[in-house]
C-alpha cells in the first residue's frame, strides 16, 4: 500500500526552513518475556538507530527478558506498573494506579516494581514509571520521587515538565493501534494528519517542543501493517528534523 505522506512532508520542510530539531523517543509497552515479537522490535530499533524504552510488567517478568535486554542494549527497560491489573470499578476507564484504592497500597506496588526490575536489569533500568493504561492518580505523583523514581510517562502532551519535585514528565503522543476497533493499524491518513498537526503546533509554539515527541507501540499486538507504518514514520522523521532521545536520570 502506497501512503500519502505529502502533508507531513510539507511540515517537515517547514521545520528544515526554520532550523528546528525534533527530539524523538520511543516507548513500547507490556513486555514480560523474550518473544519473536520482541526480537522484531529489537531488530527494528537497531535498524533505525532509535533506542526503544521497553515498559516491563514486573510481576511475572521472566529471566529470559533480562538476558535478551542485556544482549540488545538498544532496549532500555522502564517500569510498567506492577501487574497490569485493573482496579477501576465497572463502567470506569481501566487503571491500575487510579484513585480506586489506598495510596499506600499503590506506592507499595510501585516500589516493588522498581526493586524487582532493578534486580533483573541492574544499571540498565531507568527509574521511569509507566502506569498501565496511561492513567495515574495525581496524589501519587508527589510520592513517586520519594519511592526512587525520577520520571513519569503517560500519553498526550504534558502540561508541565515537572509535576512534582525530582520527577520529570515525558509523555508519548502517537499510538498507531486501533484499540477500539480492528486492533490493527488506524487509518494511515488519520495518523499522518495527526502527527503533521502535532508538529505544526510545536513549530508555532502552541505546544512544548522541549518535551520529546513520543511514539507509543505494543510489540505483542502488531500486525504487518502496524510494523511497516512505524518503520516508515520513524525513518522519515529521522531523515528530517528528528534526533533520537534517550532518557537519562540526570535530566530530572
Amino acid at each position: 500500500m502506497t501512503l500519502d505522506w505529502s502533508g507531513l512532508n510539507r511540515e517537515l520542510e517547514h521545520w528544515q526552513e526554520a532550523g528546528l530539531t525534533l527530539p524523538l523517543w520511543w516507548r513500547d509497552d507490556d513486555a514480560m518475556s523474550h518473544s519473536t515479537e520482541l526480537e522484531r522490535l529489537a531488530a527494528l530499533s537497531a535498524r533505525l538507530d532509535l533506542p526503544v524504552h521497553v515498559a516491563v510488567i514486573p510481576h511475572g517478568a521472566t529471566p529470559d527478558l533480562g538476558r535478551f535486554a542485556a544482549a540488545n542494549p538498544q532496549l532500555i527497560p522502564v517500569v510498567h506498573g506492577w501487574s497490569h491489573q485493573n482496579h477501576a470499578p465497572a463502567g470506569e476507564k481501566k487503571a491500575e494506579f487510579g484513585a480506586h484504592r489506598p495510596l499506600e497500597e499503590m506506592l507499595e506496588d510501585a516500589e516493588r516494581g522498581l526493586s524487582t526490575l532493578q534486580e533483573m536489569f541492574g544499571a540498565s533500568l531507568r527509574a521511569m514509571f509507566v502506569p498501565p493504561w496511561n492513567r495515574i492518580s495525581p496524589d501519587m505523583l508527589t510520592w513517586l520521587a520519594g519511592s526512587g523514581y525520577t520520571a513519569i510517562s503517560t500519553f498526550t502532551p504534558r502540561k508541565s515538565a515537572k509535576p512534582a519535585p525530582g520527577l520529570l514528565r515525558v509523555n508519548t503522543h502517537l499510538d498507531p493501534v486501533d484499540w477500539k476497533g480492528s486492533r490493527s493499524l488506524l487509518p494511515p491518513e488519520q495518523l499522518i494528519a495527526q502527527i503533521a498537526r502535532q508538529l505544526r503546533d510545536r513549530r508555532t509554539g502552541e505546544a512544548d517542543n522541549g518535551e520529546p515527541y513520543g511514539l507509543l507501540t505494543h510489540h505483542l499486538v502488531h500486525d504487518t501493517a502496524t510494523w511497516d507504518f512505524i518503520a516508515a514514520l520513524a525513518g522519515r522523521l529521522l531523515d528530517g528534523p528528528a534526533e533520537a532521545w534517550i532518557y537519562d536520570e540526570r535530566m530530572s
